[in-house]
């Protein structure tokens, strides 16, 4: 049977809230085909149960296809982050996907992470002070959200301190989904070339960071590109994801006063508050395309082998299948699944140490202003509609 044609959707938010566009396929059929910017059409995803399915069989749903896998004119991999896809987990599958990702698991888990937690509770007090020396109005996404994440990966990877301001800003300007293909491909040169310069510093003197922990611990388990992949795609991953739930994030508790109260009054109300924050906000949008390896149907459709599948987590965060009023933000809420990190063996690596810095700096800023308000209505909220990873493009605050 021949596959319906592809139709065109509008996936930018413009809010807190999913695309009308995807709300409507969730809330419809549940899956539609539609272009992708990178070639081939795909399959979309809306609703949780699929995109966990999905997500959760990679006996099914290939993350290590090529480009000659596909039909038709393939314009670029939306997976590359450097100049090839060594050590790049987000287009790996198992075994080379558990081999790599069991290396790098040890230095992820909670107890690691806690080493990390006096640093960054000095990184935010340090940001902290320089916001209250140089006074309200301030821009809380530059002078907080952005440096504190940018500052905490630079120092888990051993990135030195001068470097730092080009990275965040090579960062930023990758995921600009406006970005042309040209400019693209000369961001992956640089950020390559960096990355190459970054572990080769690191082989003469090892650190105590986690290049230096791969180097001295698995040497002879990792190609040196494995190893540049590895560091690039933590720079990137660690970086604006968690920068951008920082400022929409302080923005939906501005919005919603008695869940600031709490988060900034409650020790005990912050972890659920950063739950309902992944999953009401849910600021990455989807994650690398998959490959149907042998047809299989989802919501009575034919996904044949060799179709490229996306997913939408916004909507799939907001199911009402899964939770109940799910529009409402609600930080009392008793745990509802969420796939803001992913699913399956692509679960974010990255997650405890996403959750301990928003769980240290969402309160340690309320705490510090307790008067914090936006300092412009609150109609010119400048939403980041062009990047990936949805956000602001700055948050104007005063005290």
């Amino acid at each position: 049977m021949t596959p319906p044609p592809a139709t065109a959707l509008d996936l930018r938010r413009t809010g807190f809230g999913p695309a009308p566009d995807a709300e409507a396929v969730r809330d419809g059929a549940g899956i539609a085909r539609v272009p992708t910017p990178f070639g081939p059409p795909a399959w979309l995803l809306t609703r949780q149960a699929d995109v966990r399915r999905m997500l959760g069989d990679a006996d099914t749903f290939a993350n290590g296809w090529t480009p000659e896998d596909l039909a038709g004119d393939v314009r670029r991999d939306p997976r590359q982050l450097s100049g090839d896809r060594s050590g790049n987990l987000l287009s790996l599958d198992p075994p080379e996907h558990t081999r790599l990702r069991r290396l790098l698991a040890g230095e992820f888990t909670v107890r690691r992470m806690r080493r990390l937690e006096p640093r960054i509770t000095e990184i935010v007090d340090d940001h902290l002070d320089a916001l209250e020396r140089s006074g309200a109005p301030a821009d809380l996404v530059s002078q907080y959200a952005l440096p504190i994440p940018s500052l905490v990966i630079c120092e888990l990877l051993g990135v030195p301190p001068g470097d730092q301001d080009e990275f965040q800003a090579r960062t930023s300007a990758q995921l600009d989904a406006g970005l042309s293909d040209d400019r693209r491909v000369a961001l992956a040169a640089e950020a390559l070339a960096y990355m190459q310069g970054l572990v080769a510093r690191a082989r003469r003197d090892p650190g105590e960071d986690l290049i230096g922990m791969l180097l001295r611990e698995h040497d002879d388990d990792l190609t040196n590109d494995e190893l540049v992949g590895i560091a690039n795609l933590l720079l990137v991953a660690g970086h604006e994801t968690t920068a951008n739930m920082l400022g929409l994030g302080t923005l939906a508790l501005l919005r919603h006063p008695e869940a600031l109260a709490r988060v900034r009054d409650d020790e005990d109300a912050v972890a659920p508050a950063v739950e309902e924050l992944m999953r009401w906000l849910s600021i990455v949008s989807s994650g690398s395309p998959r490959l149907a390896l042998r047809d299989v149907e989802i919501e009575g459709v034919t996904i044949r082998r060799g179709d490229l599948v996306v997913f939408n987590l916004p909507t799939a965060n907001r199911d009402p299948a899964v939770v109940d009023e799910p529009e409402r933000f609600d930080i009392t809420r008793d745990g509802p699944p969420h796939v803001a990190f992913g699913h399956g063996v692509h679960h974010c690596l990255g997650a405890p140490l996403a959750r301990m810095e928003m769980r240290i700096a969402f309160p340690a800023l309320l705490r510090r202003f307790p008067t914090l308000h936006l300092a412009i209505a609150d109609d010119e909220v400048d939403f980041a509609t062009q990047h990936a990873i949805h956000g602001l493009e700055r948050l104007p605050v005063a005290w």
